[in-house]
């Protein structure tokens, strides 16, 4: 690291966990962040500020007025524009040594299983279930570590999936396909702006420490964070040996058999 970056970021480097080697490892790894919008916005911010290598961000919409409200990474200035455009600005007025990769287009699982082949995680900012499912099967695919969030009203919640263990619970195991016909719509039902803010911040937390193997993360648990009463549940989370994502092929062929 140069003089420069022991500067820019010193505070980490002060902290045992991290050290030099830890923060190095920051800027040598590679992070994807599906969905540029309340959750996307300061799980970028603060993983752009800790200096991770390279960040990808998928998000096929536009800014709007409504997104201002909590959506912190854009500003009223960039109204009408892609919002890869957006937070690419913002990210690299951040940081600008942090590779900052853009798609504007909607997240397939075809297109995340070849960008996970390259990434060390996903931070899962998404807003709808087929996005979700689709992150997971591919987390599963190439064995890559899964940070989840979700907002709606006044509730949050977040999880790490970590795929890298096939013994380990995926998105799928705690929320199957079936009976899942509606999503939850900000548009329709609100969110509290902070809110998004604190799970966001969270998924940033808890992808840095899956990168550098410290303290103990949400894997296997499920945090819920009631924002009127701010009062946070943790409920643990196993895996579903019948699960049809990522139950092994001999287990759905016995399924299927029996």
């Amino acid at each position: 690291m140069n003089d420069s970056q022991l500067l820019r970021y010193s505070r980490h480097i002060l902290l045992p966990q991290i050290d030099v080697r830890g923060q190095e490892k920051l800027t040598q790894s590679c992070i994807l962040i599906v969905g540029a919008g309340g959750l996307g916005s300061p799980a970028a911010l603060y993983l752009a500020a800790s200096g991770i290598g390279k960040i990808i961000i998928c998000d096929k919409d536009n800014v709007d007025l409504t997104n201002l409200q909590r959506q912190i990474i854009h500003n009223t200035d960039a109204i009408g524009e892609p919002k890869t455009a957006s937070a690419r600005r913002t990210l690299n007025h951040i940081n600008p040594e942090v590779e900052i990769m853009t798609l504007q287009e909607p997240a397939t699982e075809e297109m995340l299983v070849h960008l996970l082949s390259s990434a060390d995680a996903v931070v899962d900012a998404s807003d709808n279930f087929a996005t979700r499912h689709a992150i997971n099967q591919a987390c599963i695919i190439q064995k890559k570590p899964l940070i989840s969030g979700a907002v709606v009203r006044f509730d949050g919640q977040v999880s790490v999936f970590d795929l890298r263990s096939a013994d380990n619970p995926c998105y799928h195991c705690l929320f199957p396909l079936s009976g899942e016909d509606n999503d939850p719509n900000c548009a329709v039902m609100g969110v509290f702006a902070p809110l998004a803010g604190i799970i966001g911040c969270t998924q940033a937390a808890e992808t840095i420490k899956v990168l550098l193997g410290i303290g103990e993360t949400l894997n296997g648990r499920l945090l819920l964070l009631d924002g009127l009463t701010m009062k946070w549940r943790t409920i643990n989370l196993k895996k579903d040996p019948a699960c049809e994502a990522c139950s092994s092929s001999s287990a759905r062929a016995s399924n299927d058999g029996g």
